[in-house]
């Protein structure tokens, strides 16, 4: 990986909780590009500052074009279906199922599964209306997206817009547990989708990613903590800690190689690596772990 050392601190880039959903892509399908989005490096976490407290995770959007480029096929049975967003009935499980929506939301876009793409579309929209984030998935935005069916780097980027707005309206108005929620739903349904495609493809990058979610956990963990003494966070917060227990056994063995510099075009070459120790035994358990989570909150 290449950095540019004059600028590294500088470029620390601090996002909000959902633009984690926003990240686009450049399509490679020749289809005319109607939005400007940024590329994205599915082997990069992004830098985020939550309450103050900066940490590193994987966005869902990351990590399903990593699932993509694995080879995995498109599997509409690891969704969330969209028409079970009537259930959710508490801004608990409104919070942490909007973030599984957008998470789901993303992963039918890179597939271009443009029908299902809009019932995911209209179970989030019906999640943050009940929620009060007024004008996350307003009429224009809507109309834009079923405009764009079919450009994914475009639909993307509108997913983009409509989570940006939602984090945007939930901190400025004081509710960052339901902000912290959406981020935790949209983690557990990437790492879900991770150990599923890792049963049926398993790859070096998926295991690895896997296995990077121990220290998104812990600082998931510590953010969800700030609101433990609501009855439902208490739950949750546990079956996270029951989960990290699992990760506790996964090891990195860090190398450190000197780094190289390149002058002429004022680059510093890192030649460090990392080798990540998880063994099947270990990812299963994390499998049905994540499983069990994921059942209680989507119901």
């Amino acid at each position: 990986m290449k950095l540019k050392s004059n600028i590294i601190k500088e470029q620390i880039i601090v996002l909000s909780v959902t633009a984690l959903l926003a990240l686009g892509c450049n399509n490679n399908n020749g289809k005319k590009e109607s939005e400007e989005v940024p590329p994205v490096d599915s082997t990069q976490s992004t830098i985020l500052n939550v309450n103050g407290e900066i940490f590193s995770i994987p966005s869902p959007i990351q990590t399903g074009f990593l699932l993509k480029n694995s080879g995995a096929v498109y599997n509409k049975a690891i969704l969330n279906p969209a028409n079970k967003s009537a259930t959710y009935t508490t801004n608990f499980s409104k919070g942490v199922n909007l973030g599984i929506y957008g998470a789901d939301l993303g992963y039918v876009t890179i597939y271009d599964q443009t029908q299902d793409a809009l019932g995911y579309l209209n179970a989030a929209k019906k999640l943050a209306d009940e929620l009060g984030v007024a004008g996350a998935f307003d009429a224009p935005t809507i109309t834009r997206f079923q405009k764009n069916l079919g450009n994914q780097d475009s639909m993307l980027v509108l997913v983009g817009v409509a989570y940006r707005s939602s984090d945007t309206y939930l901190k400025n108005n004081d509710r960052n547990d339901v902000s912290g929620l959406v981020l935790a739903g949209g983690w557990i349904e990437s790492l879900y989708f991770a150990t599923n495609t890792y049963k049926i493809k398993p790859t070096e990058e998926v295991k690895r990613r896997i296995a990077e979610q121990k220290s998104s956990l812990q600082s998931l963990i510590k953010l969800l903590t700030q609101f433990y003494s609501q009855p439902e966070y208490t739950e949750f917060v546990d079956n996270l800690n029951d989960l990290q227990t699992v990760f506790d056994g996964v090891e990195f063995k860090y190398t450190y190689q000197k780094p190289s510099i390149d002058p002429a075009n004022k680059m510093t070459i890192i030649n460090s690596t990392t080798e990540v120790k998880i063994t099947p035994e270990q990812i299963e358990s994390i499998s049905q772990k994540i499983k069990s989570i994921r059942s209680q909150i989507v119901g």
